[in-house]
């Protein structure tokens, strides 16, 4: 008889889960794809119930039911998309869509209203960031401006994960680094809610409670365990963001370690010992308690090829459907048939406005030096060099808050484009390593309901049992320079192309 442990992630497009041994040895996994709802441009939402917990309910009976006979699921560990808000009422029933992370702008006036109120430097200090569309307190004021009914509704404001939980244990939680992007509503020193800036937002009443992703949640009550399979009283610990799971997945625990996630939109997590504010990145809280992030993020890169392939490789998508290669390999062995710099292509990957370090919820995608010469290849291409080089501006923000940064370690599914790695390092000019396993934030989850169930008694376990290091990206050093006056150009283009893309982003509805 062997004790497993059960993780799920619930992302963007698609939700994975895996079942592990305490030693890291997968037995099972599976997927499920979804899709995210625009409403209208600037607003990104997902179904609770349909998505999030329908789901984690389809993976969990999936995993259940590959359990080899004898074995016991001794934990649970949940991740999603982050950070998300859902109103629900006095009966956790969610009252409207969840609105989804950075990605989602629709909240941009009560930022400005917040900011002109307290001033940015209060803020800043504060919650230990800006104020941006990632932040989930003005969102709830959004809530309560242009929903009113639904905010006089609402019991709690839960996350993705917390809606999980909820449904899971019954109890509303939510780990103390989802609480910690839910400015300005919690203190980053503390790690604790506080009213100082909440009056015009929402009482904290309504806010859950606040617990480490190593920490026990709760247990699965009769409901969900008739719902997913997973026996009744098992315990299932606080959660995370999915790119918090990332990291962990990856062995990526410890101060001065850098993750780059590769998914719908490319995250990056370095590693410190104390908060340090920053108005260019986003500070948050780790995984275990004590512990600091940087956090930055693309609006989109993962979501940019899709929508490439979508546009441009219909024929490459058919082909896959019909039981050929996969459409994304296909469209990068064209682009690495293109010359470096995509034969004078640069591209702003901007589709869904730009997170950190610009935060720019109107920027939007720009094609520079397109002429009838130019391949496909050469466009996918330009469009993955876009994505290096926004990567860049947030490692040089990072450095420039005082992180050194000598490598770093590669997760999610664009990682399998050896391409868009060699790319990055080269345009950063720095080395990545990849893991053995790069299944992604459901491993991490498995690894953190083990610490949270004390069937995995160190965390120190991550390093010696779970994670492998299979191969290394190197930078090429004679592509630097080219790279470098590229880069110069793409942070040129940007400003240049600002005042005009703005007003385009205004037409569109």
């Amino acid at each position: 008889m062997s004790e497993l442990l059960l993780g799920i992630d619930i992302g963007t497009y698609s939700s994975k889960g895996v079942l592990c041994r305490s030693n890291g040895e997968i037995i099972a996994d599976a997927r499920a794809d979804h899709d995210i709802s625009m409403p209208k441009p600037g607003y990104a939402e997902q179904d609770a119930d349909a998505i999030w917990w329908g789901d984690f309910q389809k993976l969990a009976q999936e995993l259940v039911a590959q359990m080899p006979k004898g074995d016991t699921i001794a934990g649970v560990g949940v991740s999603a998309i982050g950070a998300c808000v859902l109103p629900v009422d006095a009966q956790g029933r969610p009252l409207r869509p969840g609105i989804l992370y950075g990605v989602d702008t629709r909240a941009v006036k009560q930022i400005n209203a917040l900011e002109k109120e307290y001033t940015r430097e209060a803020l800043v200090d504060f919650g230990g960031t800006r104020l941006t569309t990632q932040a989930i307190g003005p969102k709830i004021l959004w809530i309560k401006e242009n929903e009113p009914e639904i905010y006089q509704k609402t019991a709690k404001f839960l996350t993705a994960t917390s809606y999980i939980i909820y449904k899971l244990t019954g109890n509303y939680v939510i780990d103390a680094h989802t609480a910690t992007e839910f400015n300005p509503l919690i203190d980053i020193r503390t790690v604790t809610w506080n009213a100082r800036f909440a009056e015009q937002i929402t009482s904290l009443d309504k806010l859950p409670e606040i617990g480490w992703s190593d920490e026990v949640a709760g247990r699965i009550n009769t409901q969900a365990a008739q719902a997913t399979g997973i026996p009744e009283g098992t315990p299932v610990n606080f959660g995370a963001v999915d790119a918090l799971s990332e990291a962990v997945s990856v062995g990526v625990i410890d101060s001065g370690e850098l993750m780059i996630m590769y998914g719908s939109t490319a995250f990056m997590i370095f590693l410190i010992e104390k908060p340090v504010a920053t108005n260019e990145l986003w500070l948050e809280a780790g995984a275990f308690k004590g512990q600091y992030e940087y956090s930055a993020g693309l609006s989109t890169s993962g979501s940019a090829t899709t929508w490439f392939r979508d546009q441009f490789g219909l024929d490459y998508l058919r082909d896959e459907r019909a039981g050929g290669a996969n459409a994304y390999a296909r469209l990068a062995q064209e682009a690495a048939q293109a010359p470096l710099g995509a034969n004078g292509l640069l591209m702003l990957p901007y589709m869904s406005g730009e997170r950190t370090p610009i935060f720019d919820p109107q920027a939007r995608g720009v094609i520079a030096g397109l002429s009838l010469s130019h391949t496909r290849g050469e466009m996918y291409r330009a469009l993955l060099e876009g994505t290096a080089f926004a990567i860049r501006m947030n490692l040089e923000a990072m450095q420039k808050n005082g992180a050194q940064i000598h490598h770093g370690v590669a997760v999610g599914g664009g990682s399998a484009n050896d391409l868009w790695l060699q790319t990055v390092s080269d345009v950063t000019g720095m080395p990545q390593y990849i893991p053995e396993k790069t299944i992604g934030a459901s491993y991490g989850n498995a690894f953190l309901a083990g610490l949270a169930s004390g069937i995995i008694s160190s965390v120190d376990e991550l390093k010696t049992n779970w994670v492998k290091i299979a191969g290394k990206v190197q930078p090429i050093p004679q592509n630097k320079p080219a790279y470098d006056e590229l880069y110069e150009m793409f942070k040129e283009l940007y400003l240049s192309t600002r005042p005009v893309v703005h007003r385009l982003s205004d037409l569109q509805k």
